[in-house]
């Protein structure tokens, strides 16, 4: 089977208008996957983590940045936000189910890329020599 064709999904990321592509790109997006790869990092016990601990750990994220990532996220059903009325607000982010298995597959990746980054400096060393350097 060609790699680019979807076994008789409803959906198909190729597909301009197709909703799923929205999705990926909050999955794929520099924050969404740090923010799912972070929160997926968690121990079990823990679980969740308010919004400033989850910028901690995502570095380099603006607060901005991280607000709206979590927004697209939750509103795809990846990320549950909890709302504590309490003074002051307290407010706990984690994956849901389908989150956690999302996230359990991007980690899958980060973990392979991180695994091979010699072989990617390598490439990137050989590729700027033959061009004249960067």
């Amino acid at each position: 089977m060609d790699l680019t064709e979807t076994p008789d999904l409803a959906y198909d990321v190729f597909s301009k208008a197709c909703p799923s592509r929205g999705t990926l790109e909050h999955v794929t997006g520099r924050w969404g996957a740090l923010t799912l790869g972070a929160l997926a990092a968690l121990p079990e016990a823990e679980g969740s983590l308010r919004f400033n601990e989850l910028r901690r750990r995502v570095d380099g994220v603006s607060e901005k940045m991280l607000s709206q990532t979590l927004h697209a996220l939750e509103r795809d059903g990846l990320v549950h936000r909890d709302a504590q009325p309490t003074n002051p607000p307290r407010v706990d982010y984690e994956l849901t189910p389908l989150g956690r298995e999302v996230a359990g597959r991007l980690l899958a990746l980060i973990h392979l890329v991180e695994g091979r980054m010699d072989e990617v400096l390598e490439a990137r060393e050989r590729y700027d020599t033959a061009r004249g350097g960067r």
